[in-house]
């Protein structure tokens, strides 16, 4: 049982920094194209994680 808790929170941190990476290229491409206001959305969805 201890080892499924374990893959669980593997699992979790995994996908919470694949979010992460996500999130910091998409902030990339907002910078790149001068996008504020998506700037602002995806800046503020990081801060929610």
């Amino acid at each position: 049982m201890n080892t499924n808790r374990q893959n669980v929170k593997k699992i979790s941190d995994t996908h919470r920094a694949n979010i992460q990476k996500q999130l910091t290229h998409r902030i990339e491409v907002a910078r790149a194209s001068g996008n504020q206001d998506l700037i602002r959305v995806l800046e503020d969805e990081m801060k929610q994680l």
